[in-house]
């Protein structure tokens, strides 16, 4: 998709901004939290996750993913197999990460639990993957993926012109 690396930081930020958005509602939702956060207070956890999330995808994930697409053994010109390898990677890779930045963004907000942190965070790695996964796969990345065709289809007619 993206073939410069001013290309590749406006797609991470429109699939980060996607992904975000609706993992900050899924997980409100989730865990009831609408009546607990003001809007003020929803609208900077916004903002700061996602910047947390850019950070990660663009310094972490990004470029593990795109190692360990490079090495799996399959044709790299069939480009479906390239996408479903590399929305793989990094929905593993950011619920990941983002499931640690989540147990650590609750504790603050609701204060310590019984639970241990190693079940606390593999409760919430669970319940983000499942929502994660196929909101990249059905929705969030064919919607950032057509909608950067025609944003920078549009920009190189454009600049031709």
């Amino acid at each position: 998709m993206p073939t410069t690396k001013k290309e590749g930081i406006y797609f991470g930020f429109m699939m980060c901004f996607g992904m975000v958005i609706v993992m900050t509602f899924y997980n409100l939702f989730i865990n009831d939290l609408f009546s607990v956060i003001t809007l003020k207070a929803g609208i900077i956890q916004f903002f700061i996750t996602f910047l947390v999330a850019v950070i990660v995808e663009s310094f972490i994930v990004g470029p593990i993913a795109k190692k360990i697409v490079s090495m799996l053994p399959f044709d790299k010109s069939k480009m479906p197999l390239v996408i479903i390898a590399m929305s793989t990677c990094m929905v593993l890779g950011m619920v990941f990460l983002m499931s640690l930045y989540s147990l650590i963004t609750s504790y603050v907000y609701l204060g310590v639990t019984t639970e241990s942190y190693v079940k606390s965070y593999f409760y919430i790695f669970i319940k983000n993957i499942v929502f994660a996964f196929p909101l990249q796969l059905v929705v969030m990345g064919p919607l950032v993926r057509f909608l950067f065709k025609k944003f920078f289809r549009c920009n190189q007619t454009l600049k031709t012109a």
